[in-house]
């Protein structure tokens, strides 16, 4: 059994909230790169510019990528052989988010109630997905969303009879609805399977899949591959004003369901998708 003193979760917590809100990753940065040199349309290829400068500038002033820091995400996989001391693990990865947005000066998103809205200004609670693995390691992902792109997410219900062309219409829909509300170019987490809530989770959690990782089933890449041909075609365009440019990436994840479903959800995120990974 290895014992983790929750100090650790709230000190990597608080680096990875700085760290995601004024650096880009590097496969997004790449992407970011490739659209530039593919972008057709000479207004698209002038605001991908500006983004490629705006991404300079938040690295070198440390300054935040995007004015909307987000609503903190985490995802935590924890292995069935650690054992954590010195207080709660919630407590403390909500304490990393608090110390990360007030030491780093990142804008307060969060409200305490979603009716009466009154700010809690430190940006927490955060919004926690865990999971239990084998081994002793703890794996972190911090994925801050802000809501101009995590407002035009979708869940569709679909019928079995529905099918592969249900979801590919599904996904076209969303991003048409999204349009330039989004901040393009997008990128886009597809959830398939499971019930409403697991799709939605699956799509979460498909924007903070590497570009460099391919997905396992042949079918799921060559969906994936055509998707973005087909996003990439409707002419949206970076930053909604034209162009070929619209979205980097398809990321899909999928999951067993039911004989009577077919649960489809597309979470979109803007042209920074913010994600950062650890280990300890």
């Amino acid at each position: 059994m290895r014992e983790i003193n929750v100090t650790e979760i709230t000190n990597q917590i608080k680096e990875m909230c700085i760290e995601g809100n004024h650096y880009l990753s590097s496969d997004m940065k790449e992407a970011l790169y490739s659209a530039y040199e593919k972008e057709e349309s000479v207004i698209g290829k002038q605001v991908l510019g500006q983004l490629k400068e705006n991404l300079d500038i938040a690295s070198k002033d440390m300054i935040p990528i995007c004015q909307d820091t987000g609503m903190a995400v985490i995802f935590i996989k924890v292995g069935q052989e650690v054992h954590f001391i010195g207080g709660s693990l919630e407590e403390a990865i909500n304490e990393g988010v608090r110390q990360g947005y007030t030491e780093g000066y990142l804008r307060k998103s969060v409200v305490k109630d979603p009716i009466y809205r009154e700010n809690t200004k430190d940006n927490t609670p955060a919004v926690i997905h865990y999971e239990i693995t084998t081994g002793d390691k703890v794996e972190i992902t911090f994925a801050p969303k802000g809501f101009g792109s995590e407002n035009m997410s979708r869940v569709f219900m679909l019928k079995p009879a529905d099918g592969i062309e249900g979801v590919k219409e599904a996904i076209i829909t969303a991003v048409k609805d999204a349009g330039p509300n989004a901040c393009p170019p997008m990128v886009i987490g597809v959830g398939i399977g499971g019930t409403f809530e697991k799709c939605a989770l699956l799509s979460k959690k498909a924007l903070t899949r590497s570009f460099n990782e391919e997905a396992k089933e042949e079918y799921i890449r060559d969906l994936e591959k055509e998707m973005l041909e087909k996003i990439n075609s409707l002419g949206i365009g970076p930053g909604g004003l034209g162009g070929t440019q619209t979205a980097f990436k398809v990321n899909i994840e999928t999951y067993p369901t039911h004989i009577a479903g077919l649960p489809v959800a597309i979470n979109i995120c803007c042209h920074v998708n913010r994600h950062v990974h650890r280990t300890i």
